[in-house]
Parts: C-alpha cells; sequence; structure tokens
C-alpha cells in the first residue's frame, strides 16, 4: 500500500508536469560543449583525465571505507540479536525531521570556499560512531529480557543514529556544494553528473564488500561437535 501510493503521486506529479510546466523560450541557453551522446562521453572522459579530478575520485571512492560495516550491517546485526524490526522501522520517524533540517543548517557552513573542511571535521565523529555501534550490538544481548528490550535501551538506539545521521548529512552536503562549486557552469550538469556518481559509488561498493565479507569473518563455534568446524556455510547447516 505504501509503495502503491507513492507510486501513483509519483506518476500524478510527473505527468502534471509533462503537460503544464512549459520552456522558457525568451532565454537563450548558453552554448554548451556538448552535441550528442558520443560527444558527452568523450567530455566525460577528458574530465576524468585530469590529475585534480582522478586524485579527487581517488578520494572519494574510498573516503567510505571505515563506515561501510557500521552502515550495512548494524540493522542485520540488532535483528539478529532479537531487536523486532517494527521497532527499528519505527526508529526510523523521529530521523525524518533531522533528515529535512539537517541539510538547511549544514549548508551554511558548506557556502563558503572551503567546503570540504566540514567534510573532513565530519569523518572521525562518524568513524567513532561506528565503535558505538558496534558496542549497541554487543550489548542487546546483554539487557535483552523477557518482555523484549528496556526502553533505555531503545533511546541510546534513537540517539546514536540521531548523532550518526549529524555526521553522515555533515559529509554528504559538504561534497555535493564541493561537486556544484568546481563544476565548470558551460558543462554544469555534465561535469556534476560525474561527480555524482562517483560519489554514489564512493559509498555502495565499500557497503556491498561489507555484506558480503560478514559471514566469512564471522566466528561461529559448534555446540556439542568436537572435532568439526563450521567455518563453511554447509558446515554449519550439519
Amino acid at each position: 500500500d505504501f509503495l502503491f501510493f507513492w507510486g501513483a503521486v509519483f506518476l500524478v506529479t510527473t505527468t502534471l508536469v509533462a503537460f503544464f510546466k512549459k520552456e522558457n523560450e525568451e532565454l537563450i541557453p548558453a552554448k554548451e560543449e556538448t552535441k550528442g551522446i558520443t560527444d558527452t562521453y568523450r567530455l566525460l572522459f577528458s574530465i576524468i583525465k585530469m590529475p585534480a579530478v582522478l586524485t579527487f575520485c581517488l578520494l572519494i571512492l574510498t573516503s567510505k571505507v571505515g563506515f561501510s560495516a557500521a552502515d550495512a550491517v548494524t540493522g542485520l546485526k540488532l535483528v539478529e540479536e532479537g531487536v523486532p524490526k517494527e521497532h527499528l522501522a519505527l526508529l526510523a520517524v523521529p530521523m525524518v525531521p533531522l533528515q529535512i533540517i539537517l541539510p538547511l543548517v549544514i549548508s551554511k557552513y558548506t557556502a563558503g570556499p572551503q567546503p570540504l573542511n566540514t567534510f573532513y571535521k565530519a569523518m572521525p565523529y562518524r568513524l567513532l560512531l561506528g565503535l558505538e555501534f558496534a558496542f549497541l550490538v554487543w550489548w542487546a544481548p546483554k539487557v535483552k529480557h523477557e518482555g523484549g528490550f528496556p526502553v533505555y535501551y531503545y533511546a541510546v538506539v534513537v540517539l546514536s543514529y540521531a548523532l550518526h545521521q549529524i555526521t553522515l548529512y555533515s559529509m554528504y552536503v559538504a561534497i555535493m556544494a564541493f561537486n556544484a562549486k568546481v563544476s565548470d557552469p558551460l558543462i554544469g550538469g555534465t561535469y556534476m553528473t560525474l561527480l555524482n556518481t562517483v560519489s554514489n559509488l564512493g559509498g555502495n561498493w565499500p557497503s556491498t564488500v561489507a555484506l558480503w565479507l560478514v559471514d566469512p569473518l564471522t566466528v561461529k563455534e559448534c555446540a556439542g561437535a568436537q572435532g568439526h568446524t563450521c567455518a563453511t556455510t554447509a558446515a554449519a547447516e550439519v
């Protein structure tokens, strides 16, 4: 029902824009260097070859490796430790107003000549929150009782997620501001799309690798089966 409702809203609003939004033909658009798909990709390739862009891409593709496990695995491990999925989903509700307000607040600090300063300052705090997430997973079975989890545990989880959102959005908005600042206005759309795509890849591939590494890095013990190992999935099932 949720997906159906928002899918309908998306279709209706997009259709209304298509029919009723008209281009302003009086304004003469600035001449762009791109004329077609081939020219666009040729231009993108020439941008990527620039030394400064290569360095930036390397930075942005590897900068989120330290957060990947905390971001991708914490929720799954909390569910594994017994935290109900519906409770975790409800904890996301208080994050919505925070996610709306944060970009507005953070944009004031990223509007200057050095927007990446905010990115660098937020990084150590986000790394420390990764350690706290590990503590939350370790703490979960210690405080669990027959009725579930105490209220103070959920309060700590909400506070931790709120602090995590602050660091996450500080880095996200800073990168977006930097991409907008350095993009050549003549080819702004193409330039920004390239940099934002690299930014998205930099956040997605470490999370994928972290999820893939969960099983190999998880320590398993066989209870009542001496001389047998549980290192592989097949062995664990046996």
